[in-house]
């Protein structure tokens, strides 16, 4: 596992060898960042945007988004031991200063934000939670997105979630037992 891209490309990561954490494959990752910067259909840059890594893990996403130029990533996971690597990462690439790690649950995180607004938001749930679909109620509710962003969901291939109400989707693409989603809030 490394980033990919940008200032730190070549960086190795750290990761958790536990079946509670599902780390983001570098062909996954590489894919999401190659639509990202070349797609047509989004407005954002990662260069210079605030990104929100919800269920971030040890923070492979918001850390690929750091080297690429990103101005500030939050990270939000709940496991301890993924916060701990990721917190480990964060300081392999000396970018403490552009990242905040919240170490709670994301309905927690969520009612913390007053004022933010981000440009780029990554959720990567466990396969089988569907509280995430609660988070993106949240985070439209309180309008937490600039006019222009982008929603990116990584989940299982086969899962069917219930997405029409919350999310305007235009991409989506297969990865062997990954989906990511790309949309943005209606």
């Amino acid at each position: 596992m490394r980033i990919i891209g940008g200032k730190f490309k070549g960086q190795k990561l750290e990761f958790l060898k536990n079946p509670a954490t599902r780390p983001l494959k570098d062909l996954v990752k590489e894919n999401i960042f190659n639509i990202l910067e070349h797609s047509k259909k989004i407005k954002v840059k990662i260069n210079e945007s605030n990104v929100l890594d919800f269920y971030s893990g040890i923070g492979s996403f918001g850390l690929e988004c750091l080297s690429r130029g990103a101005k500030r990533i939050t990270f939000v996971e709940y496991d301890n031991s993924a916060v701990k690597i990721l917190r480990l990462n964060l300081s392999k690439i000396s970018s403490n200063n552009k990242a905040f790690v919240f170490n709670q649950k994301t309905q927690t995180a969520l009612n913390d934000f007053k004022t933010e607004k981000f440009d780029i938001f990554f959720l990567d749930p466990p396969f089988k939670n569907k509280e995430f679909l609660i988070d993106l109620k949240l985070i439209k509710k309180k309008k937490l997105f600039k006019k222009n962003h982008i929603v990116v969901l990584h989940r299982e291939k086969k899962t069917a979630d219930e997405l029409k109400n919350i999310l305007e989707i235009f991409e989506e693409k297969i990865y062997g037992r990954s989906k990511i989603i790309f949309g943005k809030f209606i």
